[in-house]
């Protein structure tokens, strides 16, 4: 059974799992689709085609669903798709896609928003991802798996930013980010490997292959994407990764004058 304050607004249509708890005026329009056991706070807006799965906690007065902030947005068929176990706190605005990016945002499992984030159209966010206070994403920008980013921080359209990749606070990223990777600064530059996140998530023995593959990529001296080819016979599956990134990066990867 799911309870809903007497003051929400819940237009016929929206379907509402179980045990889905939802605060005073809030609003739910007909396109919204709750999973069971999701938490929704106080003067909080949900609207749009948007898809939100399981035991999310949204907080007060975020908007979510809203239509793009893209002069093109004509008011095509788009959508939200939220996964499961998200922490979205307070005032975080996130809009869906357009028909330039794909018709889709999506946001995937066990991520957490902290205040003010902004997740713009078309963005794809992978699982256990960490954005702090007031980080925002452009249109377009991709996150792969256990990436954190800092707070303050905005990431231009287009931008990718591997798996396991950390983003320093105040940073601006405009170029792309390889996995298990440090940036820092503005315009954010490469500043090592994420060794934190790396401890946690992988063995020693693989953070050595890494170490040992971020030293010819960035300060071997060779064309990195000369080394990026080489590195992708290794048999260790996380230097692949990032010597593939190197090579499908559109933007150019954010190094340091000195490592070109």
């Amino acid at each position: 059974m799911s309870n809903i304050h007497p003051t929400a607004i819940i237009e016929d249509g929206a379907k509402i799992g179980n045990g889905v708890t939802i605060g005073a005026y809030s609003y739910i329009s007909k396109g919204v689709s709750i999973g069971d056991g999701t938490t929704i706070g106080t003067h909080t807006i949900i609207e749009g085609s948007t898809t939100i799965g399981r035991n999310n906690e949204i907080f007060s007065h975020a908007v979510i669903g809203s239509i793009p902030q893209d002069l093109k947005f004509d008011g095509e068929k788009v959508e939200l798709i939220i996964g499961d176990n998200n922490k979205i706190r307070e005032f975080t605005l996130i809009n869906p896609g357009t028909k330039g990016g794909g018709f889709i945002t999506k946001i995937g499992n066990n991520n957490l928003l902290m205040g003010y984030v902004h997740i713009a159209h078309d963005v794809i966010i992978g699982n256990r991802c960490i954005l702090a206070n007031a980080a925002t994403l452009a249109g377009h920008v991709e996150l792969g798996d256990g990436v954190v980013v800092g707070g303050f921080t905005p990431i231009h359209q287009f931008v990718k930013v591997g798996e396991l990749a950390m983003v320093a606070g105040a940073s601006a990223v405009s170029q792309d980010v390889p996995p298990y990777c440090l940036v820092e600064g503005n315009r954010a530059k490469l500043r090592g490997l994420n060794l934190t996140g790396l401890r946690r998530h992988i063995d020693s023995d693989d953070t050595n292959e890494l170490k040992k593959a971020y030293r010819d990529l960035f300060n071997g001296g060779k064309p990195r994407k000369d080394v990026a080819e080489e590195l992708l016979s290794s048999k260790n599956i996380y230097v692949v990764k990032l010597a593939k990134f190197i090579l499908d990066s559109k933007r150019g990867v954010a190094v340091k004058r000195s490592n070109i």
